[in-house]
């Protein structure tokens, strides 16, 4: 367990605070989803009520270690003020500490907050480098992160700086520790865990860890496809990771050997090519032709996936059943957003297109949690131990 802002006296202190605003936006600058920012209001909320001095940083995009102004946190500062219901002071520089930002840290009242410019503006942020992370750290007296989905990250604003200030996590951090941990470490069981997405090699670790966790597994996405090709199926011109046939034979016999039920699609949803403009023709998985590619999970395989979903008390779902930007092959990742709905047990979603497709069919408020991190949720669901949250001193 590790220390939170409750355990830290903070009135009258400056606390600075690493929040995870990097937010998607439009063409012309405006920002279409705010549930980042959103996330982030609780601990805020909390140390303006407290009486301490609010500093804010984040990162946002890929400026590249160069001041470029399409990645300024400007839009940020804007929506934040209008969330909090105060203004939020900010000053645009391209080094994101000078003089004024020391000046205007210095001079806040309690209550007050000040977001800092983009912290990547620094090429020094992504390399560690001791002499940014001092800068941020002689701003402040107390170090909060809160940005869970940069936690994986060994960068200056989220590790570095612990070495100068007694660091402790926030209000999203605590929350995602405690729902990601207590799925893995202490499960109602039966514990079902869901694996999509493209590719077999960017979740191996994830699954061999789970699977000396869980009671079942499903599998589906392009990454199925080399599981079902392992067992002599013709996938046709499905996406397939030949150098990963291997790695699959030995994870459904570590599976089997373990008791853990692995489920494979048993149908699929097939185009002539990776395009939206076809209807999808369903086919099993034994008469897949060889001149088509699976682009999403069929009727079958959804059926058997909502009643693996349905028997289960805790469900970890990271990645979508098929290609499920594309209106025409969506159903089966809808389909088990849907079944986690209505589920009456434990979901948790492991960040990433996960997130983002229960967002797009309107059912994030049935979910149980919603991770923040895709990548930081698929380290931690690996085993591995977060930077951003190593450096945080422990509860006794």
């Amino acid at each position: 367990m590790k220390k939170t802002i409750r355990d830290m006296d903070v009135r009258g202190r400056c606390v600075i605070v690493r929040c995870d605003f990097n937010v998607p936006q439009d063409e012309r600058g405006e920002i279409t989803d705010d549930s980042r920012i959103l996330a982030s209001i609780p601990t805020i909320r909390y140390l303006m009520d407290e009486g301490a001095r609010i500093l804010l940083m984040s990162h946002l995009g890929r400026p590249k270690g160069e001041a470029d102004m399409k990645f300024s946190l400007l839009p940020v500062a804007k929506r934040l003020s209008s969330l909090l219901g105060e203004d939020v002071l900010f000053h645009s520089t391209p080094s994101v500490v000078d003089d004024r930002v020391r000046d205007m840290a210095a001079g806040m009242k309690p209550g007050q907050v000040l977001l800092l410019e983009n912290v990547r503006f620094r090429k020094e942020e992504t390399k560690n480098e001791p002499s940014f992370s001092k800068e941020l750290a002689e701003l402040a007296d107390i170090y909060v992160n809160d940005a869970f989905g940069s936690a994986h990250r060994a960068h200056c604003s989220t590790t570095g700086i612990a070495e100068y200030l007694p660091g402790v996590s926030g209000f999203l951090m605590e929350k995602e520790l405690k729902f990601l941990g207590d799925t893995l470490e202490n499960p109602k069981r039966p514990f079902l865990a869901i694996m999509g997405g493209a590719k077999v090699s960017d979740k191996i670790p994830v699954i061999e860890n789970l699977l000396s966790k869980v009671d079942s597994l499903i599998i589906g996405g392009g990454m199925a496809y080399t599981f079902l090709k392992g067992q002599g199926y013709e996938i046709g011109k499905s996406l397939l990771e030949e150098d990963m046939i291997e790695m699959t034979a030995s994870l459904l016999k570590k599976a089997k050997e373990k008791g853990v039920t692995l489920l494979l699609p048993l149908d699929v949803l097939t185009a002539a090519g990776f395009s939206n403009d076809e209807k999808g023709v369903p086919y099993d998985i034994d008469r897949i032709p060889p001149d088509r590619m699976a682009l999403d999970v069929g009727e079958k395989s959804m059926r058997l996936f909502r009643e693996e979903i349905t028997k289960a008390a805790t469900i970890v779902w990271n990645g979508p059943m098929g290609v499920f930007e594309m209106s025409n092959f969506a159903g089966g990742t809808r389909a088990v957003a849907e079944a986690l709905a209505d589920s009456e047990g434990i979901t948790v979603i492991g960040g990433g297109d996960s997130a983002a497709a229960i967002r797009q069919f309107g059912l994030a408020e049935k979910m149980t949690h919603i991770s923040t991190g895709g990548g930081a949720s698929l380290e931690f669901l690996e085993g591995k131990v977060l930077p951003g949250v190593a450096v945080l001193q422990d509860l006794n």
